[in-house]
């Protein structure tokens, strides 16, 4: 069972021994091992590969994605796994004193880091940001890496993300924002599947259903930073 995944910490990333983990990561070895396949094969790709896979076959699953409306023209997408706010990474200091898309809107000279057809970009769109100051790119790292050289201001994606990335990276130098939920309130993620792969939907969503938000599951996520709230908004 190939299961497609990026290098975004703590969703998915390669630990110290060489072995790939995370919290989608071993989310799906937990869900896959419950109904019967023990086969299951990580697959690293770009943002932008995930959902073309899924439809020419692939990779039967994916990491958690936004569900927009958008994105279920090609894909199906599971009960939500995750809910989390958005955040932007920013050099240690925070020195423009940005606070979420309104300020990077609303400040005519900050340039703001995106991944290729993530939410985030959309997002950055709708406060106003011109497209003269969005720089996209292919990969997380490359992102962050923009921000570490001063090449941008300020880079847009899940906080969480950012989180495990700084923790993995402390001599980056980066810090943190979290976008307010008056902002933008968190937004679910949920596994994708080819828009034909409903059995094996209907399959994983029975056992994330009686998975999520049991003690074994607080425990399995709470190894990679997440509160008992977080996981609250996804055990209903």
């Amino acid at each position: 069972m190939k299961f497609a995944y990026l290098i975004e910490p703590p969703f998915n990333y390669v630990d110290a021994s060489g072995c790939v983990t995370g919290c989608d990561v071993e989310l799906a070895r937990y869900v896959f091992a419950e109904i019967g396949i023990a086969d299951f094969e990580p697959v690293e790709t770009e943002f932008a590969e995930l959902l073309p896979g899924v439809a020419d076959g692939r990779w039967r699953m994916t990491t958690g994605l936004f569900g927009t409306d958008e994105r279920r023209k090609s894909a199906l997408f599971s009960r939500p796994i995750w809910a989390l706010p958005d955040g932007l990474l920013v050099a240690r200091g925070n020195q423009l004193g940005l606070g979420g898309y309104q300020s990077i809107a609303d400040n005519s000279e900050v340039r703001i880091a995106v991944i290729r057809d993530q939410f985030q970009h959309r997002s950055a769109v709708e406060f106003g940001v011109s497209a003269d100051r969005i720089v996209i790119f292919e990969t997380y790292t490359e992102a962050a890496q923009a921000v570490r050289q001063a090449t941008v201001d300020a880079y847009a994606s899940v906080g969480r993300a950012h989180g495990g990335f700084i923790e993995q990276n402390p001599e980056w130098g980066l810090e943190l924002i979290l976008v307010p939920n008056s902002e933008k309130p968190p937004a679910f993620g949920s596994f994708a599947f080819g828009l034909n792969d409903t059995e094996l939907l209907n399959e994983v969503d029975a056992a994330l259903s009686r998975f999520l938000g049991t003690d074994a599951h607080r425990k399995m996520v709470a190894s990679f930073g997440f509160s008992t709230a977080e996981v609250d908004m996804v055990a209903v």
